[in-house]
């Protein structure tokens, strides 16, 4: 039996491959997403940002909140 269930399954083998590379490149970008260093690394770029005038005060904080819900996130 399973020969036959290994035949039949071959035609879907490409689709199994496209699926597994799709979920390995999901949680790559998941890691570098949610990595405590990258978010601390952009803390500090926005705020050089604000220090330097590049960027209003208000945005800075919405990324900000955003950078630390990430970590928040990543934390749980």
């Amino acid at each position: 039996m399973g020969l036959l269930t290994g035949l039949l399954g071959l035609p879907l083998a490409p689709v199994r491959g496209v699926l597994w590379m799709a979920e390995q490149i999901r949680d790559h970008a998941e890691e570098q997403y949610y990595d405590p260093a990258r978010i601390r690394t952009q803390l500090e770029q926005i705020d050089q940002a604000r220090r330097s005038g590049e960027l209003p005060e208000e945005e800075c904080d919405a990324l900000e909140n955003d950078l630390l819900q990430r970590l928040m996130v990543r934390r749980e």
